[in-house]
């Protein structure tokens, strides 16, 4: 059995943990708090974040990051994007020489405006051609039922991809492979900030006209972006891309379109942050996408919409007013 370490004990860390046991993975979960890990090595769940969902007995949890790292193969990153530098600055002498790092977060650092896997070269200093990516429409609960979903495996060096694809294929979950690791982080991200503002105009009541038009216009904005910084447009009509802009933008399991949708109700940023345990990590990264944008003279309407918002100095009322009255122009423009 490969060993894996998961690092993060939320939703999407416990789901990928629960893709790799039943891919036949040994997996040791990192979670912060003792309950967590409490819940999940004596009761065999994790009620906190996937409640009602049994997990298999060869996920195993701990507090102690070495101990979780100690003897793995692959160490799988999944905490909050904006908070990865500090968590790495005090993991990273506890990763294994040899052992393959894979990114699960969809962000872009505020400040550096750099990708979750730049991050980890820079911090853990490694070589791209040890860190992947995965990302795909993948709802953290759905992938914990055990319901058919696909994924991309996207790392420099092709045959840690495919190394990785067997890894995490199982009955309910199959990976596709890319090189193209600045196209699926940049789909990830992106996905997000697209996803606060359709949950605005759902919670607006707004119908599928309007969701429909800014998740296509989100595309290509996003798209526009991929492409500047070197990525492969057909990355953006795949699965890390258009796949996971819909998923994210359609499901109420969505924390960014739930997130979206209470602003749309009226709800203050502060209330939201207030009522929830879960990170929606399009509230932090429009503002970080949003400057990369503008540092590679891209147009980028609904990042800045959406910022303003999340800023306080715009309404979702007003979001919509500018998503219709901008200047008009040519679709392909």
């Amino acid at each position: 059995m490969t060993n894996v370490a998961v690092l993060g004990g939320g939703s999407w860390g416990t789901a990928f943990s629960m893709v790799m046991a039943d891919a036949g993975c040994d997996v040791h979960m990192w979670a912060r708090r003792p309950e967590v890990c409490a819940d999940i090595n004596e009761r065999h769940q994790n009620s906190d974040y996937l409640s009602g969902i049994e997990l298999p007995p060869t996920i195993r949890a701990t507090v102690d990051p070495e101990e979780a790292m100690a003897g793995a193969e692959v160490v799988v990153l999944t905490v909050p994007s904006q908070t990865l530098r500090a968590n790495l600055a005090d993991w990273a002498a506890l990763v294994p020489r040899n052992a393959t790092v894979v990114s699960l977060m969809k962000g872009v650092e505020l400040g550096t405006l750099k990708r979750m896997s730049e991050v980890i070269s820079e911090v853990g200093d490694m070589s791209p051609e040890r860190i992947a990516v995965v990302s795909g429409p993948n709802l953290a609960r759905e992938i914990a039922r055990r319901e058919p979903a696909a994924s991309v495996v996207a790392c420099a060096d092709h045959d840690v991809a495919k190394q990785l694809q067997g890894l995490v294929h199982s009955k309910a979950f199959r990976p596709y492979t890319s090189d193209d690791v600045v196209g699926c982080e940049l789909g990830g991200a992106y996905k997000n900030v697209v996803a606060l503002g359709v949950g605005m105009a759902v919670g607006l009541g707004f119908g599928d006209n309007t969701t429909a038009s800014l998740i296509t216009r989100g595309l290509a904005e996003t798209a526009r972006l991929a492409v500047a910084l070197g990525a492969n447009p057909i990355t953006l009509m795949g699965l890390a891309g258009l796949g996971d802009l819909v998923a994210t933008c359609s499901s109420p399991l969505s924390r960014n379109r739930t997130f979206g949708e209470r602003l749309g109700n009226g709800m203050t940023v502060a209330d939201i942050l207030a009522s929830t345990n879960q990170v929606a990590e399009g509230a932090k990264s429009c503002k970080s996408l949003l400057a990369l944008a503008r540092q590679h003279g891209i147009d980028a309407p609904i990042a800045e919409a959406v910022d303003a918002v999340v800023d306080g100095r715009m309404t979702a009322p007003e979001l919509m007013d500018t998503f219709v009255m901008r200047e008009t122009k040519a679709e392909l423009d």
